[in-house]
């Protein structure tokens, strides 16, 4: 049974065939296999592929396959909805419905390991976290899922391929420090300073940098592992060369590189991707500075690709619906 639900990922009772047919009846009668379907599937011109999963109980959330040159990228959520309401995500614009479980998350990645090898003959290189939901306020069923991932019982992808991403929970990084994880981690940072990450993520109100930085540097000590900022640049916001100053302030008290992200607008007009020239400018300060910075640039453009859309999509075509 076990081999059948982690190894070989059977979505039904019928499926395991090394089971005699009234074994796999009584299955059937006692107990249930929470599978979830693709309620929309979009494709973009860069190959990236954006799902939408209804779980079995209705709800909605989202995945992503990415491909690039060297990578095959697949981004989970942890989360049905998310409770941190960053101002700049579709996400956060959606309450928090509930956590995820183990089985929910780990179906993602074999979904999207699945249409890798289907589309485009290569295997899955690379998991992120950063789909729906923090990943850290669902601890516990996260490890769970990553246990099964990388375990020789499961789908043996080594830890250091997977990044879980977090908007930023001090004592939460001080327990996966503690927990001595192998995986890699990511700060979703966006601003280099209190007063305006304030303003576009209010978990910094309770989570301050320097609370954070202090956690950051908990967490090198004990694993060894070095950090990266995410850093999305918004247009006349966070891409001044004071930000780029501080934003170097931090690197120094936290070995960390920093990906620049182009922003994904999510059509409510707040935020605007930063101008091409001062977003260049910002990553040649960094490195100029000794710290690796690279620009990431935004993928699917032409669908509905930035955390949340497509699921908030398919909610509100339902609600219309009923």
């Amino acid at each position: 049974m076990y081999e059948w639900l982690w190894k070989k990922q059977a979505v039904s009772f019928d499926a395991m065939t090394n089971l005699s047919v009234e074994t796999r009846d009584w299955l059937k009668n006692e107990f249930t296999l929470h599978t979830f379907e693709v309620a929309d599937r979009q494709m973009s011109n860069d190959g990236t592929i954006k799902c939408s999963f209804r779980l079995h109980d209705g709800h909605l959330i989202e995945g992503v396959l990415i491909p690039t040159e060297t990578r095959m990228t697949a981004c989970v959520s942890s989360q049905v909805g998310c409770s941190l309401t960053c101002k700049f995500c579709a996400t956060g614009k959606m309450d928090r419905i509930r956590n995820l479980e183990p089985g929910e998350i780990f179906d993602q990645v074999v979904y999207l390991r699945k249409q890798a090898i289907d589309r485009y003959g290569i295997p899955l290189t690379n998991i992120v976290f950063m789909g729906m939901g923090e990943p850290l306020l669902n601890y516990a069923n996260v490890m769970k899922a990553i246990d099964k991932i990388t375990s020789p019982d499961g789908l043996h992808m080594a830890a250091d391929r997977i990044t879980v991403s977090t908007a930023g929970i001090a004592k939460m990084i001080k327990k996966l420090a503690d927990d001595k994880v192998k995986f890699n981690l990511a700060l979703s940072l966006h601003a280099a300073n209190d007063v305006k990450r304030n303003q576009i993520m209010p978990i910094n109100e309770s989570n301050s940098l320097a609370s954070l930085m202090d956690s950051l540097q908990y967490f090198q000590k004990h694993t060894g592992k070095r950090v990266t900022f995410e850093y999305i640049a918004f247009n006349n916001f966070n891409i001044e060369p004071d930000d780029a100053r501080q934003l170097l302030a931090i690197c120094k008290k936290v070995h960390a590189k920093v990906n620049i992200i182009e922003y994904n607008p999510i059509g409510d007009g707040q935020f605007s991707r930063a101008d091409e020239q001062k977003t260049n400018q910002f990553q040649h300060y960094l490195e100029k500075h000794g710290v690796v910075a690279k620009i990431r640039r935004s993928r699917g453009k032409d669908i509905d690709a930035a955390c949340g859309q497509l699921a908030n999509k398919k909610h509100d075509e339902a609600v219309i619906a009923d």
